[in-house]
C-alpha cells in the first residue's frame, strides 16, 4: 500500500502541531498519555480491565501472557467517543508506539469499522493502517528532531532512548524520512 500523495507532509505538519500544543520542541520526548488526555481519549490497560475477567485464565490474562504478541491496542467507539484499550504487558517502548497509533487513527478522523468480518476475519484497512504507523512515528520521532541527533552522531540506541521508543521504530523512522541519507551529506560536506 502506498501513502496518498501530500499525506506524509500533511502527516508531518499534523505531528508538529500536536507537539505545539503540547510545548514539546522536536527534542522532547511525547508521552501518549498526555497526548491522550490533551485530546480527551481515555486509555485503559488490559490490566485495568482484568478485574471483569473472571478467574485466572481469562481472555485477558491469555492475553497478556500465552498469547501476549496477538494483541497490541483497539479504539473502541461508544457513540461518538472514542477510547483506547492497549496491552500494558508489552514493553515500554511498544506501548507508546501502540497507543500513539491508535491516537493517530483518532487525530486523522478513521471512521470505526466492525473488528470481524461478517466471515469471522479480521477487518484490516491497510490504507488507514499505513496512515496511523506515519503519524504516529511523526508524533514519536519528530524528523527535525531526529535530523538534530543523527548529526550529532548520537547511536540509535541513544536516539530511540531520548524519544522513549523501541530502536527498531527509530531506525525506520531515519530511514524512511531520508535523514540517515541528509546526515551522511551533511557529515560529507555537501
Amino acid at each position: 500500500m502506498t501513502l496518498r500523495r501530500g499525506f506524509k507532509s500533511e502527516a508531518e505538519r499534523i505531528a508538529s502541531e500536536l507537539r505545539a500544543e503540547l510545548d514539546l520542541a522536536p527534542l522532547d520526548k511525547l508521552e501518549p498519555a498526555q497526548l491522550a488526555e490533551h485530546l480527551g481519549i481515555p486509555v485503559f490497560g488490559l490490566s485495568e480491565l482484568g478485574r471483569f475477567d473472571g478467574a485466572r485464565g481469562g481472555f485477558i490474562h491469555v492475553l497478556q501472557n500465552a498469547e501476549r504478541d496477538t494483541f497490541s491496542a483497539i479504539t473502541v467507539f461508544v457513540g461518538e467517543r472514542r477510547l483506547i484499550i492497549h496491552n500494558d504487558s508489552h514493553a515500554p517502548t511498544r506501548q507508546a508506539s501502540n497507543v500513539t497509533h491508535e491516537l493517530s487513527h483518532c487525530v486523522l478522523e478513521h471512521p470505526p469499522s466492525p473488528v470481524l468480518s461478517p466471515e469471522g476475519c479480521r477487518n484490516w484497512n491497510s490504507q488507514f493502517e499505513e496512515e496511523a504507523d506515519w503519524l504516529a512515528g511523526a508524533l514519536l520521532i519528530p524528523r527535525e528532531g531526529a535530523l538534530t541527533l543523527t548529526k550529532r552522531n548520537w547511536t540509535l540506541e541513544r536516539v530511540a532512548a531520548q524519544y522513549g521508543v523501541s530502536e527498531q521504530l527509530c531506525r525506520r523512522r531515519i530511514n524512511e524520512t531520508g535523514v540517515a541519507i541528509q546526515a551522511r551529506r551533511w557529515a560529507a560536506g555537501w
